[in-house]
């Protein structure tokens, strides 16, 4: 949906977007409290008009964002507009607003002190559930003049929200990217364009890659784009090998069967994870740094002094030096403030299937016992010595600590109530 935003706004229709990431550190873009919010800012920019209407609305109702998403979408994007269109003499108000990834929204548990029993957990399908429920309950409102493009994986929420044969669901027009949608075009205009790029930074002949390469990448894609995408950055992220090199051996990857869409994908990972030098270590590093980067103040430096095994001994180099085709490293100047970020949530759907990473799988609880060795070493280590040098308050410093030995006592925590 990226591409797509991006078009929308070289073509001057796109107004707002919202792309939840339940991968991301920011606690904004895996909840939905952040979502009307977001989208009324971004109205807010649209036209000056606007502007005064949502700012006089939160003057009014300043305790709004701690409403429901239907009362936000009310005070802060439905009356507005209503306000807006009343005013003679000005355009038409149209565009298109962009909210992706709502299958990845998680869960916001309510916390009550007045009641002797705490309410049930929220589900995450019950907060996609209402993000749905809201932005049809927006598209429906007279006043509202936009189109909403809502992307998500065909969960069951999203399939029965959307069901062609309830007479609901026809606010809404269904296209499903694996039925309606031809990617192969797009992906063989994206590899066409990424392969003359490589060429020219590398120096490779006018004949690379040989005859028939894209033709075999497409297919091995089975409309999975970040297939393609994964395969260019695996040649394009300063492996030691070259790229001619790196290609044969995707190349020379045969799948088992030829029934699962994913096996090509799922075999893709697996060689790039083999390439690290030590492939279960770096996979444990992967889902550490994922459940880390749930905190706030984790950047990529403070993840590598609480991973590491001492201060000095470059151990993230050395497993993730390989892997930059799936984990977006910053570099060492931006590390101090900069997290970890991962491409694409499908490298956590094939390492959390032991039938799909097969010799990589490693069990939850592992992956908590490891982050706990690691916490409570670099607690009694130099590693916290070197947190406190780091330009940042001691408070801070101390706040991270806490934070982290928090964050895994919560996923431990659950980890014992699933057993």
């Amino acid at each position: 949906m990226g591409s797509l935003a991006e078009r929308c706004k070289a073509g001057g229709v796109l107004v707002a977007t919202f792309f939840f990431a339940s991968w991301s550190a920011s606690i904004g873009r895996r909840r939905k409290t952040a979502l009307v919010a977001t989208i009324a800012h971004q109205l807010a920019e649209h036209r000056e008009d606007l502007k005064t209407a949502i700012s006089s609305a939160i003057e009014k109702n300043p305790g709004v964002f701690e409403k429901n998403l239907h009362v936000q979408i009310e005070t802060l994007v439905l009356a507005p507009l209503r306000e807006v269109t009343l005013q003679p003499g000005q355009p038409r108000l149209q565009g298109a607003i962009i909210v992706d990834g709502v299958d990845e929204c998680e869960a916001e548990q309510y916390h009550d002190g007045s009641r002797a029993k705490p309410p049930p957990a929220r589900t995450n399908d019950q907060d996609q559930l209402e993000i749905l429920q809201v932005l049809r309950a927006a598209s429906s409102d007279p006043s509202f003049p936009f189109c909403i493009f809502i992307a998500s994986r065909p969960e069951r929420i999203f399939r029965e929200f959307f069901d062609p044969e309830d007479d609901a669901a026809s606010f809404a027009q269904k296209l499903d990217l694996h039925e309606d949608y031809n990617a192969e075009a797009d992906i063989i205009l994206f590899l066409e364009a990424q392969f003359s790029r490589i060429r020219r930074r590398y120096n490779l002949p006018a004949v690379w890659p040989p005859p028939g390469t894209i033709q075999t990448l497409v297919k091995n894609a089975s409309g999975q784009f970040i297939y393609a995408a994964t395969v260019i950055r695996f040649l394009d992220t300063g492996h030691h090998e070259p790229p001619k090199v790196l290609l044969d051996a995707i190349l020379k990857m045969e799948p088992k069967t030829t029934s699962n869409p994913l096996e090509q994908l799922d075999a893709l990972y697996t060689h790039i994870l083999e390439s690290s030098p030590d492939p279960p270590l770096s996979v444990q590093w992967i889902r550490a740094i994922n459940l880390l980067n749930h905190s706030k103040v984790i950047s990529a430096l403070n993840a590598n002094l609480l991973l590491q095994t001492d201060a000095e001994s470059n151990e993230a180099e050395h497993l993730l030096g390989n892997l930059h085709s799936l984990i977006r490293v910053p570099p060492p100047s931006d590390q101090a403030t900069t997290k970890y970020e991962f491409y694409h949530k499908s490298l956590f759907d094939f390492l959390l299937d032991p039938n799909r990473c097969e010799g990589l799988y490693i069990r939850g609880r592992t992956i908590l016992v490891f982050v706990w060795d690691r916490f409570l070493g670099a607690c009694s280590s130099e590693c916290v010595s070197a947190l406190v040098s780091l330009p940042i308050s001691q408070d801070e410093s101390n706040a991270m600590v806490l934070k982290a030995a928090a964050t895994v006592t919560l996923h431990t925590q659950k980890a014992s109530r699933g057993s």
